[in-house]
């Protein structure tokens, strides 16, 4: 008999997912990737950045099987600007890394913040159907409150 989760009396719900350990689920949160750059800002009056990355591939940590997705970036500059180059590679240094949706998004926004300490910045993940099922995910800095 599967267990109830306290709070929802659920016969259906395990916590423990389907076998996932607590290593997949910190799977490339530590994981070397390649160092973004930043330059000084030249403009620094408010403006915003939108940048779209429709090329997202990492491995499943479960499976080990392709993830694909398109990674988007908001932010509003502030004394640094991203640099692309930089920006390109570090986001194929996810290529062969097992890392979660939920994850990749959330290190790739504070990696961002880390590097060019943005006025606010948010990260999107649109990620490519896998049975059937569609995820967004979406991180923002400052962080929202929860509702």
């Amino acid at each position: 008999m599967k267990k109830k989760h306290p709070s929802r009396g659920s016969r259906r719900f395990r916590a423990t997912g389907l076998g996932y350990s607590a290593a997949q689920a910190r799977s490339g949160t530590s994981h070397k990737l390649p160092e973004l750059e930043a330059f000084p800002n030249q403009y620094p009056g408010y403006y915003e950045i939108k940048i779209d990355m429709p090329e997202y591939t990492a491995m499943c940590p479960k499976t080990g099987q392709p993830d694909f997705g398109t990674l988007t970036l908001e932010y509003a500059p502030n004394k640094w600007v991203v640099e692309l180059k930089s920006l390109k590679l570090y986001l194929h240094g996810f290529r062969n890394v097992g890392i979660f949706y939920e994850n990749v998004v959330n290190r790739f926004l504070d990696d961002v913040v880390a590097s060019v300490k943005p006025r606010w910045a948010k990260v999107t993940g649109k990620f490519t159907p896998r049975g059937g099922i569609a995820s967004t995910v979406t991180a923002e800095f400052p962080r929202r409150r929860t509702r």
